[in-house]
Order: structure tokens, then C-alpha cells, then sequence
């Protein structure tokens, strides 16, 4: 049976933040107060900007620990732990999904989820108790990047929630400068017009079609993930159905994070 669109699950696309995300006084209660609006998902598929790995892999599917994958921050940052359950028969539903010639799929059972997964999701789902299935990035070309979402779509009508999980801006070497950057802002801007608008062919070109676009993003892996909710989305007629849940900006970086459906 087709689940009609009061039971399929959003499709997600968040700025995830960094681990002192934590300590920030406004940003936590934004992603829990996001999650609590939502559905209850059955599963969390996850794909972070910090997993780039081709062909496309799984990540584990039972409990290990963390990918700690950040530096010089405070001890307390790499004792944090998110014992979610795995989520094998997820894992599965995927590999059908995805398997097709020119695309394979590969296991990696010890890869644990990475602080593109478990920082949002310590503050969004806390008692850690909906399975998760981290998925790796095999690309960053957005047309590619979308067919994965339309191919992953029919999960949402399982009860799964799909996120994307980048940053709307992230050019941490210009941040040095201090202060808000004019190509944050002016990105931002621009983003939130083009997806208000639907207009996916200028998403899809944002490094020649928005201001500052190789500023906002020299290296485009923290806005690729949105490419795959976005697939997710169009594979059911909800590009148009998108709204901005968060905005504002985070140590110069816009935070803005979207849900569609």
C-alpha cells in the first residue's frame, strides 16, 4: 500500500555544526524543538558531509563507537558517546534501493556515525533509541547526488527519516577575517530565494550561479548532502513543499536547514 503524505516522513536537509554545537545557547533548542514537530521516525538514514567513500557504502549496523573526526577541541568533545541501535534491516531496504550496474554498494561494518550524524542527532533524538544507518557521499556531483535521494526515496514511506547533513555555508579558513563575511550572508541569501523558488537547475550550478559561491563553499562537500534530500523530495512531487525550520548564522556560517514534505 502507498502511504499518503500525512504518513511519509519529511526528508531533511540540516546544518549540523560542530561539536561545541553542544554549548550554544539558542541552536540545541532549535534542533529539538525541530524534532518534536516531526513524525516519529522508525530509522534515520543519514549522509554527512564527513563521509565521502566510493562506491557508496554502509556504515555499521550495529552499536561501535564514534568517529571522532575533529581536532584541538576540549577532552570533554571526544568523550561524548550516541549508542544508537543499528539499523540492519535498513541496511538491507538500501542495498535494494541502491544496487543497480555502475552502482555499486560496499559494507563497511566498523565505520561508526561521524559528528556530521551524532552532533545534530545528541540534540534532535537524545535517548539515542531510533536506529541509524550512516550512508557515504561516492560523489559530489549534485545530478548524481540527487538520483541517490529519488532511489532512497520510497523509504520515507517506511517510516524513515532521511537527512542530509552539511552546512549551508562553510569556508572555515575565510572565517579568520572575523565578523560575519558578506559571502556567508550574501550565499545565504541566495539559497534560501532559489529554494523558496524551486529553481533546482540554479542549486544544482551554485558554484556559477550564486554570489560568492566558491567562497561560500571552496570544497562543495557540506552542501552536497542537501542534493540527496532533495532527490528524496522530487521523487514525490515535494520540491515545492520546503521550508527554512532554522536560520541565522553560527560563528559567521549560516545554519539555515530545511525540510521539505
Amino acid at each position: 500500500m502507498t502511504a499518503t503524505p500525512q504518513e511519509r516522513m519529511p526528508a531533511l536537509y540540516l546544518s549540523h555544526g560542530a561539536p561545541p554545537l553542544a554549548d550554544d545557547p539558542v541552536w540545541p533548542g532549535e534542533l529539538a524543538a525541530w524534532s518534536a514537530e516531526l513524525p516519529r521516525p522508525k530509522a534515520i538514514l543519514v549522509v554527512s558531509a564527513h563521509w565521502e567513500e566510493a562506491p557508496l557504502a554502509l556504515g555499521a549496523t550495529e552499536t561501535v563507537p564514534l568517529v571522532h573526526d575533529f581536532w584541538g577541541f576540549p577532552e570533554h568533545y571526544y568523550r561524548v558517546t550516541y549508542g544508537a541501535p543499528g539499523a540492519p534491516a535498513l541496511a538491507d531496504s538500501v542495498r535494494k534501493l541502491l544496487r543497480a550496474p555502475g552502482m555499486p554498494v560496499q559494507d563497511v561494518p566498523d565505520r561508526g556515525l561521524d559528528h556530521g550524524a551524532y552532533v545534530p542527532l545528541v540534540e534532535m533524538y537524545p535517548g539515542a533509541d531510533i536506529p541509524v544507518l550512516q550512508v557515504s557521499m561516492p560523489t559530489l556531483d549534485p545530478v548524481r547526488l540527487m538520483e541517490i535521494g529519488r532511489r532512497l526515496a520510497p523509504l520515507r514511506d517506511e517510516g524513515v527519516l532521511i537527512i542530509g547533513s552539511g552546512f549551508f555555508t562553510h569556508n572555515l579558513a575565510a572565517l579568520r577575517q572575523g565578523g560575519l563575511p558578506a559571502w556567508s550572508t550574501e550565499f545565504d541569501a541566495w539559497g534560501r530565494e532559489a529554494l523558496q523558488a524551486g529553481d533546482v537547475d540554479a542549486l544544482l550550478d551554485f558554484t556559477r550561479t550564486s554570489p560568492a559561491g566558491l567562497l561560500a563553499h571552496p570544497r562543495t562537500e557540506h552542501f552536497a548532502p542537501l542534493f540527496v534530500t532533495m532527490g528524496a523530495a522530487d521523487a514525490v512531487g515535494e520540491l515545492g513543499e520546503q521550508k527554512s525550520v532554522i536560520d541565522g548564522f553560527w560563528m559567521g556560517l549560516a545554519k539555515r536547514s530545511v525540510q521539505f514534505g
